[in-house]
């Protein structure tokens, strides 16, 4: 495995798996471009050595091949914006035409592919398959998948450079073609890309050398998608601030009574609010009012924390030296329901000011942090969500795995 720094990349092509998966308006302009700028050092690491470069992506689910709204097209110029330079669209992965288009790349130019989702090949789940298909024909479907085309798919994918970097760590928790199976096609010209490498770094540290007071604030909606991530975080932190429509639940989960008693025993401080800011429905013209967070009203849902809440937050954060947030605390896609939220994000970089080092990771941190305007006064906004969390609970990253091998 080589360092994308120790790497003479002078002449060679470089296919890059970067993860531009980022969201659209209707008009189909980028409206937030976090992920195409975490990918722009590298790419013009290549170019500065003298390489070429070419850039593979999924954007969004596209159940069929070739929906449009799912072209990565549309994303073009938001790209060559980030990286001052212009972006050749190849209109596919599998045709003559990015064949030929790879083929021809001189040194210092760029080439997108396609949507890779717009092939199943990519992701190794068979199309077409009838609504009545039995798990059976299901399994054959894949397998016959797996064992023809994808293949194909990937050694043509393959055929286009002379290196890959996986630059992708938002998939890197995905077998997928583009992510995994490629790699084996380049055993001594294969690296991860400044995204991935500074990910690992970021989340590595934390979870193996942190400073200490440590503190996890897991924020959403289910207990059941957190439950593993907090066992596996009560053998690392001091305390976790449980914030999210899980608070509500949390009381009432078996599972969640469990976890309670771990923490008694393990001596780790949960910290919830007592107070919720509850709303008669999830609009912005809904009634609200103030409730305590374990008795809530029949007909009323909790959906952000309240002023004593934001207060033992704030408190809280402020004593930790290593923070890691997951999750808002209420829903802060509504202005009016995203107070809390914006009150943790204001203490992390209060906190992040004196001295201590903050992760942000998982989409909906992500996309608070922006909303907030503060990404640049934390010290990492991880690109990960999946990836982020399956890693944190010690699981192997098939598209880490593919690198390091």
């Amino acid at each position: 495995m080589f360092a994308i720094d120790s790497y003479d990349f002078k002449g060679k092509r470089a296919i890059i798996r970067v993860d531009f998966n980022v969201p659209l308006n209707d008009k189909f302009e980028v409206t937030d471009d976090t992920r195409i700028r975490a990918a722009i050092p590298t790419i013009k690491k290549v170019l500065e050595k003298g390489g070429a470069v070419i850039l593979m992506s999924h954007l969004g689910r596209p159940k069929k091949n070739n929906d449009m709204k799912f072209s990565l097209e549309h994303i073009v110029g938001a790209i060559e914006a980030r990286l001052g330079h212009k972006v050749l669209f190849a209109g596919d992965c599998m045709g003559e035409k990015a064949a030929e288009m790879a083929k021809n790349l001189k040194p210092g130019e760029v080439m997108l592919l396609e949507n890779l989702r717009f092939y199943a090949e990519e992701e190794g789940k068979p199309r077409g398959l009838a609504e009545d298909a039995t798990d059976e024909e299901k399994k054959a479907a894949k397998k016959a998948l797996k064992e023809g085309p994808q293949k194909e798919f990937v050694k043509k994918l393959a055929s286009y450079a002379d290196c890959y970097i996986n630059d992708a760590f938002g998939t890197a928790h995905r077998a997928h073609a583009s992510t995994a199976l490629i790699a084996e096609y380049f055993p001594n010209d294969k690296m991860f890309g400044y995204v991935m490498e500074n990910e690992l770094k970021a989340i590595d540290g934390v979870m193996q050398n942190p400073q200490r007071p440590f503190c996890a604030i897991i924020g959403g909606s289910k207990v059941s998608t957190k439950i593993s991530i907090i066992e596996k975080l009560m053998e690392k932190v001091d305390s976790i601030i449980i914030g999210g429509g899980m608070t509500y639940t949390f009381a009432a989960a078996p599972v969640a009574l469990e976890i309670l008693k771990k923490a008694k025993e393990k001596g780790i401080k949960l910290v919830m609010s007592p107070d919720a800011l509850i709303a008669d429905a999830f609009s912005a013209d809904a009634n609200t009012a103030v409730a305590p967070a374990d008795n809530i009203p029949d007909n009323w849902e909790g959906v952000d924390i309240a002023d004593e809440g934001k207060k033992l937050f704030r408190e809280h954060i402020l004593g930790c030296k290593t923070i890691l947030w997951n999750g808002p605390v209420g829903v802060f896609e509504i202005d009016k329901f995203a107070t809390g939220s914006k009150a943790v994000a204001e203490a992390i970089a209060e906190a992040t000011e004196k001295g201590a080092y903050s992760l942000i990771g998982g989409g909906d941190s992500v996309a608070c942090i922006n909303k907030f305007g503060l990404a640049n006064k934390v010290s990492y906004v991880s690109t990960g969500g999946g990836a982020l969390l399956e890693y944190m609970e010690g699981k192997e990253l098939p598209g880490v795995a593919a690198i390091r091998k």
